[in-house]
């Protein structure tokens, strides 16, 4: 699909808030040129992308727009080819696996298939970076899995084994997993995905709640538009594996966006809140 692609100053800008101020970044891409060992092309373009510490940022995109291998490079899967990852100003290959994991929380797609563990035991193994090989569990680990717990609204469901479990269920289980590393950073990776509108709001309300009770900063990629504006601080929208506009919601979703990323004709209104209301696809270019 084609489409217009903004200006690369776009990439390099710093955020900054109504009054002009520079607003902190606790993950900085910079100059990244990504693919995959099994392939020789670039499948990720970017010359910068900043990730606002404190806040909630949406990756947002069609399939194969690049956000899940951006995603990877964020969380230390995926080496550049090309470019650096930086985490609070430190390069991310500076960090240990399990220094990272005390930094940095994922939640990836590719989640082990276990379904004879009990919710419980699942949350405690997000404590593992904060142990020794052979350290028993604590006192501060017990309170940091009773606070997922809670968080992620699954006390119900702690003693049931995952294969009982629904997909949205589980989904709450794996996240209360993350939540237990107590990282300042969550990198989230379509965890809406194959969830009744139910529990996708019971996600979104959760990450919402941990940043804003926790501080902790979150980047999450989310396929639905209206969610992502409505749930996020900041907005990344990518197409062809090219970052195509950031910033703000009210910045970033337009008519033109829609029309160019997602291939669709449709109307926003920006009051009382953003709103997208899709009228029908527009023709292949």
């Amino acid at each position: 699909m084609a489409h217009t692609r903004q200006e690369s100053d776009r990439e390099r800008r710093r955020i900054t808030d109504d009054d002009g101020v520079a607003i902190e970044s606790a993950l900085v891409g910079d100059s990244l040129e990504l693919s995959y060992p099994a392939t020789e092309e670039t499948i990720v373009d970017c010359a910068r992308l900043d990730i606002p510490d404190g806040a909630v940022t949406a990756l947002v995109g069609p399939n194969g727009s690049g956000k899940s291998t951006l995603l990877k490079a964020l969380s230390n899967h995926l080496e550049p080819d090309v470019g650096t990852v930086r985490i609070h100003d430190e390069d991310l290959d500076s960090f240990s696996q399990k220094e990272l994991a005390r930094e940095l929380g994922v939640l990836s797609q590719e989640n082990d298939s276990l379904s004879s563990i009990a919710v419980e035991d699942l949350v405690y193994h997000g404590r593992y970076p904060h142990r020794g090989f052979f350290d028993s569990v604590g006192e501060e680990d017990r309170r940091a899995v009773e606070r997922a717990i809670e968080l992620a609204g699954i006390e119900q469901i702690r003693d049931t084994e995952l294969g009982q479990l629904s997909g949205g269920q589980k989904q709450l289980a794996w996240i209360a997993m993350v939540l237990a590393q107590d990282t300042d950073v969550l990198l989230l990776d379509e965890p809406t995905t194959f969830l009744d509108v139910h529990h996708q709001f019971r996600v979104l309300e959760t990450i919402r709640q941990l940043n804003e009770e926790k501080g902790v900063t979150v980047a999450v990629i989310l396929h639905d538009i209206s969610q992502a504006a409505r749930f996020a601080d900041y907005l990344v929208a990518m197409c062809d594996g090219e970052l195509y506009d950031w910033g703000p919601p009210e910045d970033v979703v337009t008519e033109q966006l829609l029309a160019d990323v997602f291939g669709v004709e449709a109307t926003v209104e920006y009051e009382p809140e953003l709103q997208v209301l899709p009228k029908r696809a527009l023709p292949e270019r």
